[in-house]
């Protein structure tokens, strides 16, 4: 199990994290989540017309024999000006929905890389008297010398959420919150104690 420094504490004591922060990096829970993360994205409302959506060509344009041309059935037909589209893609759900296990899998293998690689950050708490987004920039830029990190605190802590989502590379989200994308898009990530502690309790 990883222990790491918790900053702001009386003592600067470490805190020593659950296998949730050290588990083995199993790379296509990963994929598997984050396939499912971009799927979900897709609205899957394309939708073109197919011959029989199109609207005329009830009858036959010419006779079958006789003229000279090539026989034609429609002029709906997918090779006529106007005609349907063959195998036209339709409106379709792209859910991809893999079980649960899996996607708390990847969460805890996305966790447990930012622990190995020295990107996370504990935090004895983060107090926010007022949501400044100056005074909070200052502390994640100047303090812990970050330049783009995931924020994680307990929900009540409003003012800090509100305080960081003016900011381009910041994030803040609750415990409850933290997704696959937003662990992988940001570089280092920033607990408190007591999110730690949370997340421990949801993936375990």
């Amino acid at each position: 199990m990883p222990t790491v420094p918790v900053l702001g504490g009386k003592d600067q004591a470490t805190l020593e994290l659950s296998s949730v922060f050290g588990g083995p990096a199993r790379v296509p829970l990963v994929h598997q989540a984050v396939v499912r993360e971009l799927a979900a994205r897709r609205t899957g409302t394309h939708d073109t017309k197919g011959r029989s959506e199109v609207s005329g060509g009830g009858r036959k344009p010419w006779k079958q024999k006789g003229t000279g041309r090539a026989r034609q059935g429609s002029i709906r037909a997918s090779h006529w000006v106007g005609g349907g589209k063959a195998m036209a893609p339709k409106a379709r759900d792209y859910t991809y929905r893999p079980p649960r296990k899996v996607r708390q899998g990847a969460i805890r293998v996305a966790l447990s890389l930012k622990a190995k690689d020295k990107k996370l950050i504990v935090l004895d708490a983060f107090p926010v008297s007022e949501a400044k987004t100056k005074a909070v920039f200052e502390v994640l830029t100047k303090r812990l010398k970050l330049t783009n990190a995931l924020v994680v605190d307990e929900k009540g802590n409003d003012k800090l959420l509100r305080s960081v989502r003016n900011m381009a590379k910041f994030d803040a989200v609750p415990p409850e919150g933290v997704n696959l994308e937003s662990l992988l898009k940001h570089e280092a990530l920033v607990l408190t104690s007591k999110a730690a502690k949370a997340l421990e309790g949801a993936l375990s």
